[in-house]
């Protein structure tokens, strides 16, 4: 069987060479006579895929020395409250909101914090990133929140604030779910960054903090045990009984994506390079199409997530049931924008792209 292009924004499609080695692993993963799921979390056989999977995502993502990587739980949502809770002191939190997910992230930090909203992008629709010099940030800020990629608005820094050069001496928090690895990341910027697996990495039910030393220890006394970074990072992500599957699918995606090449260059700089040539394929034919339009700022549009909007809407349920019946599946845009989505993540390949494309023009063709 062909495998259709899944555009799904998350859970999203895992490289095919990952989940076959998942099948071939499942019932007997490295002679040991168990599965994954099998094993104990502290036997010799698991501590091995988690060491090397946390190893990999350090070599992939070039995270410095002095930053933990914690493997945890309970998604993004879930870090909207936990990154408070360990981080705020319960003071201030400044909050720059540019979609859907930074203004989830902003009301549940009330419950812990006092949010500061230093910009918002609501004015324009999130179609756009409010300029870095326009940010009202705090004086006494317990650090700055952004969403890097907006899932559902399709909106993406292209390069990470400098909060020092603004005069803000507060760590920057960011949401990096339907971001991370697709592009490299300057850690001088960045305090901590978090995102669910289920985008970029792998499926649902991992949660990847990436966390500076300095920032560990200062959560405050409502905060869950299993939740607290320090004692997280102090039990090597194993407090409680982690996402064990999670973590080894999320291994084998890191051992692929260290693998890939794009003439010189090797893992997230090859990936970045190919998710710019699937990102301006596309866009470039929607911006010439008197069908499709794309509503998002050109200087702040997403490479993940790009959605778009049929001119005549009523079409739309006829342009979804021709794209499933070519296999492409998953366009249909989030409930509250309504229009399409195109989610091209880093297993989604150029051909991929191409044949949505191509679809795309005939059913602008035949619609004329």
């Amino acid at each position: 069987m062909k495998r259709p292009f899944n555009f799904s924004a998350g859970p999203a499609a895992i490289p095919e060479e990952v989940l076959q080695q998942a099948a071939d692993e499942m019932l007997n993963w490295g002679g040991s006579g168990m599965g994954v799921m099998e094993m104990s979390h502290r036997g010799k056989e698991f501590i091995s895929i988690y060491e090397r999977a946390e190893a990999d995502l350090r070599t992939l993502l070039a995270v410095p020395a002095h930053f933990h990587i914690l493997f945890m739980q309970g998604g993004g949502l879930a870090e909207n409250a936990i990154v408070p809770l360990n981080l705020s002191k319960g003071g201030t939190v400044d909050f720059v909101v540019t979609g859907s997910w930074s203004q989830k992230s902003f009301k549940e930090a009330g419950k812990y914090a006092r949010q500061h909203l230093a910009a918002s992008g609501e004015a324009s629709g999130f179609t756009s990133v409010p300029d870095a010099a326009s940010w009202q940030l705090s004086q006494d800020a317990a650090y700055v929140h952004l969403c890097s990629n907006e899932t559902i608005h399709g909106v993406e820094f292209q390069q990470l604030p400098d909060l020092q050069a603004l005069g803000c001496d507060a760590p920057l928090v960011i949401d990096f779910s339907s971001n991370v690895a697709s592009r490299p990341l300057d850690w001088r910027r960045v305090g901590l960054a978090f995102g669910g697996a289920q985008k970029n990495i792998g499926p649902a039910g991992l949660t990847i903090v990436i966390v500076r030393d300095d920032l560990l220890g200062q959560a405050l006394d409502i905060c869950p045990s299993a939740f607290n970074y320090k004692t997280v990072a102090d039990n090597q992500s194993m407090f409680n009984t982690p996402p064990t599957w999670g973590i080894y699918m999320a291994g084998l995606t890191f051992q692929w994506l260290l693998r890939q090449t794009e003439g010189d260059l090797h893992g997230v700089d090859a990936m970045e390079a190919r998710n710019r040539a699937k990102a301006e394929l596309f866009y470039q034919y929607l911006d010439n199409s008197q069908l499709y339009l794309n509503k998002v700022d050109a200087a702040y549009r997403s490479r993940m997530n790009i959605p778009f909007f049929l001119r005549d809407e009523n079409r739309n349920d006829a342009f979804l049931a021709g794209a499933k019946a070519a296999g492409l599946l998953q366009l249909k845009g989030h409930k509250s924008v309504g229009g399409m989505r195109a989610s091209l993540y880093n297993a989604m390949p150029l051909a991929g792209v191409q044949a949505l494309v191509a679809y795309m023009q005939e059913f602008e063709r035949t619609s004329a």
